[in-house]
């Protein structure tokens, strides 16, 4: 009688083969050649694409090496991929002349791909101060949408990190220094524009990102009409007075015109051009008595002269 024994259903050798093809091929990550033409912009992606002198170095290797690094993009559901990594190699690689760039495509959802986006574009040498300052609001809005993580705690019986802390420790930056860029993403085009190009300093910036885009708008105008930048006592000024509802183009105006006046009031001259009329002995001390009392002497001739 033939021993019973449990039901063994063996696998053929393609079903086997096939089930470790696919796991291998799902853990691993391949480099695709992909056409340029399916391959657009992350939406509202903060760092710029510039035609400039570090770009035709980059399309000058392309033309000759190819892409080394692939760009990072996901399939999108409209159609093509979204790139995440790799705008400047794909803009280059049109500049070149070529047809398709080496990519590896991961399936990511919106907040996965703009920590990941953010975290490779800051990784470059020069970022304008507005780059930065979107790239860590978006970073920041992701992190917080994501909600409660396991890989935010700094270690296993650690205090999780905040948002803004987690931000700040994978930037190399400091938590007051990440918030104070992302208040920048609260001015107006023109003036950040003008934080890009150094007109005016970061630290007014974050002062005046505090007033009301209307109030800035004003600003503008009273930085046209002064024909000067502010300077961190200014803005802090200007600050407190949008803080108590006193902040007029009046009296922006006002404030920004001082460093004009000043220049205006003040006389300069120079110690060395002093030194020629005075004792080597006197130090600058008896050379300013000395320069008063001269002054004050022909003061009163003038006055005796107007009297006549």
């Amino acid at each position: 009688m033939p021993k019973k024994g449990g039901n063994i259903s063996l696998k053929g050798y393609d079903d086997i083969f096939s089930t470790e093809q696919s796991r291998t091929e799902s853990q691993q990550e391949r480099v695709q050649e992909i056409p340029l033409s399916e391959l657009h912009p992350f939406e509202g992606h903060p760092f710029r694409v510039v035609d400039d002198e570090d770009m035709l170095k980059t399309v000058e290797s392309v033309k000759e090496f190819g892409v080394f690094t692939p760009a990072i993009v996901r399939p999108d559901p409209d159609g093509g991929y979204e790139i995440i990594s790799g705008h400047r190699r794909h803009r280059a690689s049109e500049l070149a002349g070529k047809d398709t760039m080496p990519v590896i495509v991961r399936d990511l959802d919106d907040d996965s791909a703009i920590i990941l986006m953010v975290d490779a574009n800051l990784q470059r040498e020069t970022i304008l101060p507005s780059e930065r300052a979107y790239a860590y609001k978006m970073k920041l809005d992701a992190i917080k949408h994501q909600g409660t993580r396991s890989d935010l705690t700094s270690d296993q019986i650690g205090p999780k990190l905040t948002a803004a802390q987690k931000v700040a420790e994978e930037a190399n930056d400091s938590q007051t220094q990440v918030k104070r860029f992302i208040r920048l993403t609260e001015l107006i085009p023109e003036l950040l524009d003008m934080v890009d190009t150094g007109q005016i300093k970061f630290n007014p910036a974050v002062e005046l990102s505090y007033l009301a885009h209307e109030e800035q708008r004003d600003f503008l105008s009273a930085m046209d009409y002064a024909q000067a930048a502010p300077s961190l006592s200014q803005a802090q000024r200007i600050k407190k007075l949008a803080q108590e509802g006193e902040c007029s183009l009046e009296a922006m105006c006002e404030i920004m015109d001082e460093s004009k006046k000043g220049e205006l009031d003040r006389v300069t001259l120079k110690t060395d051009v002093l030194r020629k009329y005075f004792p080597k002995s006197y130090t600058n001390k008896q050379m300013e008595e000395k320069i008063i009392q001269l002054l004050e002497q022909w003061q009163k001739k003038r006055e005796k002269s107007m009297e006549r």
